[in-house]
């Protein structure tokens, strides 16, 4: 018989992912070490242990909150008669959130958690891959819808949704690296849209 979580350990886990998920943001991923997660949760190193095994494996589970919370605000923002151009739009308007927020983001501790798992994660484990395809898969089903209701023209809609989402991730890590204005997210992002016809 497989054990089971109950109701007080799972909300457990969840605390200790969403605490340690505040300790990713303020310090990045490579310097944070158990024992900050065990001081900010104000929890034994034994009841830390019972749940997880590394600072690896917590950040996974952290990767997966974002992800899900992600979906969550994208998918509540969209009014039920909402055009491909206003789905678009409303995308493309979080990620420019994304790429210009300052403070509390993942993004430096996800950079450095890849960087040093690299190649040592099982596929299934690469949050971060998964995002970025199943983000695609969403603009090219939106990129098609809007072909077919006339209000974009493309030819490659699962090239230009390639496209757009290594564009975005690229202006992210410019955001972490060399800075990066708002204008300018504004000038890549009027140019995807001028490129799929959608002013």
């Amino acid at each position: 018989m497989g054990y089971k979580m109950g109701d007080k350990s799972v909300q457990k886990k969840k605390y200790i992912v969403e605490t340690a998920r505040k300790v990713f943001m303020e310090k990045g991923f490579k310097t944070v070490t158990m024992k900050d997660i065990v001081e900010a949760c104000d929890i034994s190193r034994g009841g830390l242990y019972l749940y997880f095994e590394s600072t690896s494996q917590i950040f996974t589970e952290v990767l997966k909150l974002e992800s899900e919370e992600t979906d969550d605000v994208f998918s509540g923002k969209i009014a039920e008669d909402a055009t491909a151009v206003d789905i678009l739009l409303l995308f493309l308007k979080e990620q420019k959130k994304e790429i210009l927020r300052k403070k509390d983001t993942l993004t430096q501790a996800i950079y450095e958690f890849y960087f040093e798992n690299n190649g040592k994660l099982p596929k299934k484990d690469n949050v971060l891959k998964t995002q970025f395809d199943s983000a695609v898969k969403v603009i090219e089903k939106l990129i098609e819808t809007g072909v077919e209701n006339g209000e974009f023209i493309c030819e490659d809609c699962a090239g230009t949704a390639r496209n757009i989402m290594y564009v975005l991730e690229g202006m992210k890590i410019s955001a972490q690296t060399t800075g990066i204005s708002s204008d300018a997210v504004d000038r890549e992002l009027m140019f995807i849209l001028r490129g799929i016809g959608a002013e």
